[in-house]
């Protein structure tokens, strides 16, 4: 019951966002054409019984394609929010070609479409905020029995955290081991008996811990209870989902692709990147200089600072960064090595005797990243990528966690909207391969416009 009120406010709340930006746009369009007289009555009743029934019910079948109505975890962003209407606008337009209809204006359609995105983005950025209020008030939350052995089931319980889309965790307790705070309730035998007499919402398993029979078995045992099975895969899973069959063998087999974009893919990436790096680059000019300016007279230095950092294809270059620190700060780093509070291949310390006071301010709202748009300009980065490691931190790394360095790193990427420095590296790049195996550009156009949200709340920053 849930799940279907859900699904209803949420198509409620496109509509109601479909038709304000439509009509938005009719009105702009009018305003354009220097028609200060608008009939606002009329004008409404020509979009309502001609365009919007057709429109509301198209977008809803591309919402539901999209993934737009999913649980709340797994629901797409405004990123794919923006690129179903403008698969939207597109059926409609030729729709409405194919049945002789004459449009007045043509650039009515891609208006619509940038209000409207806008219109729904806050509708449900308010919706979520709302119901996830409702739930925490009412006390719902996941009751969870976590399945493992050992150190695979401390870090599983420790990377899991307290909670998932903003709904805690109810955890009942542990099958396989006792290796953290929680009741063990007994070895595999006891699996089908604990599920029966708790009945968990969900069993969260460490793959890496178990062989395959063992995990057929717990799986099993898991759906005759109608237990939802949530499973922590090994690296080699997340390699294979971007797998091709290849036929004709003896035993099945898989050809893994690098995930390369090239082509079309490349092509899009790079011209979405070009294009807002521009943006910022000239809107953010006067800010750029301010910022210059506070440098300059709170310390000596240079306003830039250019940080070696390991790019694709595991080459070096200069990332540009507003300087932060002390002059002669990476000369100080390696008396600071016993104060490092991250984990692997990582160098962070939450109060950093190096950085200035007007570093402090630029770190906390991550300002001092924004002279990286001259880097994606000279295509050294992209706006969205694995976060490029110093040179310190890159020679700690293992062999399987470069597969990050075939694209080009980013300013921003899931790193900065999961957890960031909560998370431990290997987590850390376990997203990056995410990334790199579900690349679109509406994940990009979603990451931008959640990153700012992610630095505001200060989750995991240091």
């Amino acid at each position: 019951m849930r799940r279907l009120a859900s699904i209803v406010t949420l198509i409620f709340l496109d509509v109601c966002g479909i038709a304000l930006g439509l009509y938005a746009a009719l009105v702009l369009r009018e305003l354009y054409y220097g028609n200060t007289h608008i009939y606002w009555g009329i004008l409404w009743r020509d979009a309502e019984t001609e365009w919007l029934p057709f429109v509301a019910l198209i977008s809803v079948l591309v919402f539901w394609q999209a993934g737009l109505y999913a649980s709340r975890e797994l629901r797409a962003g405004v990123g794919q929010v923006l690129g179903s209407l403008v698969v939207v606008a597109a059926i409609t337009l030729a729709f409405g070609v194919g049945v002789g209809n004459e449009f007045k204006t043509y650039g009515l359609a891609p208006v619509a479409v940038a209000l409207s995105a806008i219109v729904i983005g806050v509708f449900r950025s308010a919706y979520d905020s709302v119901t996830l209020e409702l739930l925490r008030r009412s006390g719902v939350r996941r009751r969870v029995v976590l399945v493992g052995d050992g150190d695979g089931l401390r870090r599983l319980y420790d990377t899991l955290g307290t909670n998932r889309a903003g709904i805690e965790y109810d955890f009942l307790g542990t099958i396989g081991a006792a290796e953290v705070s929680l009741p063990l309730l007994g070895d595999l035998d006891a699996l089908p008996g604990v599920l029966s007499e708790l009945r968990p919402d969900e069993l969260i398993l460490s793959e890496a811990d178990f062989g395959e029979r063992e995990l057929l078995e717990i799986v099993e045992s898991a759906h005759r209870c109608a237990v939802k099975v949530r499973l922590a895969p090994k690296t080699t899973e997340l390699l294979v989902q971007r797998g091709e069959y290849v036929p004709g063998q003896g035993v099945p087999l898989f050809e893994l692709r690098p995930p390369v974009l090239a082509g079309t893919d490349w092509a899009i990436k790079r011209s979405f990147d070009l294009v807002v790096s521009l943006l910022v680059v000239v809107i953010g000019l006067p800010f750029l200089i301010l910022i210059s300016l506070a440098i300059k007279l709170d310390s000596r230095g240079p306003v830039f600072y250019r940080d070696r950092r390991v790019g694709i294809g595991e080459r070096e270059f200069a990332m540009l960064k507003f300087r932060t620190m002390v002059e002669g700060a990476d000369q100080a780093q390696d008396g600071l090595e016993k104060q490092n509070e991250a984990s692997g291949a990582l160098f962070k310390i939450r109060r950093d005797p190096r950085v200035t006071r007007v570093g402090r301010v630029l770190r906390a709202l991550s300002v001092d990243e924004m002279p990286q748009v001259l880097n994606v300009l000279r295509g050294e980065m992209s706006l969205v990528g694995p976060r490029p490691l110093p040179l310190r931190d890159y020679k700690m790394l293992q062999p399987w966690h470069r597969k990050r360095y075939l694209v080009l790193p980013g300013i921003t990427g899931l790193w900065q909207i999961s957890g960031r420095s909560n998370l431990s590296f290997d987590d850390l790049v376990r997203l990056d391969f995410y990334y790199l195996e579900h690349w679109s550009i509406w994940l990009d156009v979603s990451i931008l416009v959640k990153t700012p949200a992610a630095v505001l709340s200060r989750r995991g920053a240091y």
